[in-house]
């Protein structure tokens, strides 16, 4: 058992915690000790590692990691949060304040078939098993994949499926191919071996971009906060492009991943903490896609427009305002 000490404490000790206490709660009543930001991230994508990397940056110290995606911001679980821009078009139709403020990656996809179904290059996809992920990026690519080719949507079976599951689908000759974002699509193919065959149609990138709405970007001190963790997202790009092999065992530890694996993927990312200039054209050309799925009419160009705010960015880009001496923002 522990033995119990006794605390002999002064009247003047007394009243200089009593005086703390008062000042600390002063504090918090007039907004001096901040809140911290919440982001959700996607906890199983190497597109995350920047974020990952500001836990470590001084502005990491002002928020809040956890999983999540734009639902997470939607239901006001989180205050900005990680997805591709397929998943602010789904959203934002039922939640039009959604806004795409910065790309923070890019991901070159590609499918992955058994060479033993038959699949040589993508016109054997017809009469195919396809797993993808629903109404995702992948699902969007492996249909353009297919127009490419001079099929349809409806020339293959769509089989959804979680990332996790497809390369034992996969292996198993459950589905025949898979269109899928990495790890998922290396893992897929390293469990076919020999049997795998990769296709690489048109040029289709995922842009797993941070999201907020406008409710938020509207509340000063929420801003502040999302410019502070853009601008550090910014730097973290910046060691990521030029230290790939330091940064590299950061993000295959954060997903239990054998680091080959992530090596083995690194040229199928770009990390421009920007927003791209063709990133509006990519989510014009998914809206009526996604507007057949979600059996309403596509949205003219101004409302996907509307969607993406680049204000923050270009704040970011700014050098950070003279602080103060004061413990306190």
């Amino acid at each position: 058992m522990a033995q119990e000490r006794k605390i002999r404490t002064s009247p003047v000790s007394i009243v200089a915690a009593a005086c703390a206490c008062t000042g600390w709660l002063l504090a918090v009543a007039n907004g001096a000790v901040a809140e911290k930001l919440r982001v959700g991230v996607n906890l199983t994508t190497i597109e995350t590692l920047p974020i990952y990397l500001v836990e470590s940056d001084p502005a990491g110290a002002g928020i809040e990691l956890s999983g999540g995606a734009i639902p997470a911001l939607t239901a006001g679980n989180v205050d900005v949060v990680t997805n591709a821009e397929t998943q602010a078009i789904l959203r934002s139709t039922a939640n039009p304040e959604i806004r795409v403020i910065l790309t923070v990656a890019e991901y070159g996809y590609r499918i992955v078939a058994r060479r033993s179904a038959g699949v040589r290059t993508a016109v054997d996809l017809r009469g195919k098993k396809i797993a993808t992920s629903l109404n995702s990026s992948a699902h969007f690519y492996m249909v353009k994949t297919l127009r490419n080719a001079g099929l349809a949507e409806a020339d293959v079976t769509v089989v959804g499926m979680t990332p996790a599951e497809m390369p034992a689908a996969l292996a198993r000759g459950d589905v025949d191919a898979v269109s899928i974002w990495d790890p998922a699509a290396e893992q897929a193919a390293r469990a076919l071996g020999l049997d795998a065959v990769i296709l690489q149609g048109p040029d289709c990138r995922e842009r797993f971009n941070l999201n907020t709405t406008a409710a938020i970007l509207a509340d000063p001190t929420k801003r502040a906060a999302v410019v502070d963790l853009v601008r550090a997202i910014i730097r973290t790009s910046l060691r990521v492009r030029e230290h790939a092999q330091e940064v590299q065992p950061v993000i295959a530890a954060k997903l239990g991943l054998p680091q080959e694996i992530v090596a083995a993927t690194w040229g199928l990312f770009r990390f421009p903490a920007s927003i791209p200039d063709d990133l509006l054209e990519s989510m014009v050309e998914q809206e009526p896609w996604m507007a057949k799925n979600q059996n309403r009419a596509p949205r003219p160009r101004e409302a996907i427009a509307a969607l993406i705010d680049a204000s923050v960015w270009r704040e970011a880009q700014a050098e950070p305002a003279a602080k103060s001496n004061s413990p306190h923002r």
